[in-house]
């Protein structure tokens, strides 16, 4: 039923392969980036193998965040191109800022279609999804240098998801893996609930 339920959830949500495809390159690059970093979520990835550091990345979700459910952060950002002189920008290693223009320029593509993918796959909300649909392509590489110290792993103050997906990957478990999607999109499910 749990596999059923994560496969019609992509269907459903007219999620095609390419974009499905696209973001799970993304996710093993993040937990490849991630295992080289430090701090517990590195702890819990770095010893993968790389094999099932792909397994975890086929989730149909981003296991990374950059800031994407602070509206406020998104409008004041996409509103404000500013010129960045060499010295504002914030010292962020290449391989992130590598990683974070690839992220961008997927969220900018994802959120150019109208409907509840960027709110699906990246956790971001329906009026930053519309300011990112309103800039251009060319209008996100002055992004990524600002935005690159933001980079962070989704839910990484939930240590049970991610105790629960580095151990289902170590063990190669396909029913554990899907059991932890299914509480992943439970996790997206709940930020997108009001609050009290």
């Amino acid at each position: 039923m749990q596999d059923a339920f994560v496969g019609s959830w992509a269907r459903e949500s007219h999620l095609s392969a390419e974009i499905l495809g696209s973001l799970h390159d993304l996710n093993h690059r993040f937990l490849d980036l991630a295992a080289a970093r430090t701090g517990w979520v590195a702890g819990r990835v770095a010893p993968l193998s790389a094999a099932q550091r792909a397994a975890a990345a086929g989730c149909p979700y981003a296991l990374f965040d950059l800031r994407f459910q602070d509206d406020g952060h998104w409008q004041m950002r996409l509103q404000n191109f500013g010129p960045w002189r060499v010295a504002d920008e914030p010292t962020v290693h290449d391989d992130t800022v590598s990683f974070v223009r690839l992220a961008l320029f997927y969220t900018w593509h994802v959120a150019a279609s109208e409907g509840l993918k960027a709110q699906l796959l990246l956790g971001m909300n329906g009026s930053t999804a519309a300011a990112f649909r309103r800039i251009t392509v060319n209008q996100l590489s002055g992004l990524v240098a600002t935005e690159a110290v933001y980079l962070s792993a989704r839910w990484s103050g939930c240590t049970a998801y991610w105790n629960a997906l580095t151990a289902a990957a170590s063990r190669a478990d396909p029913k554990a893996l899907r059991r932890v999607q299914l509480y992943g999109l439970q996790l997206a499910a709940a930020a997108r609930l009001p609050g009290p």
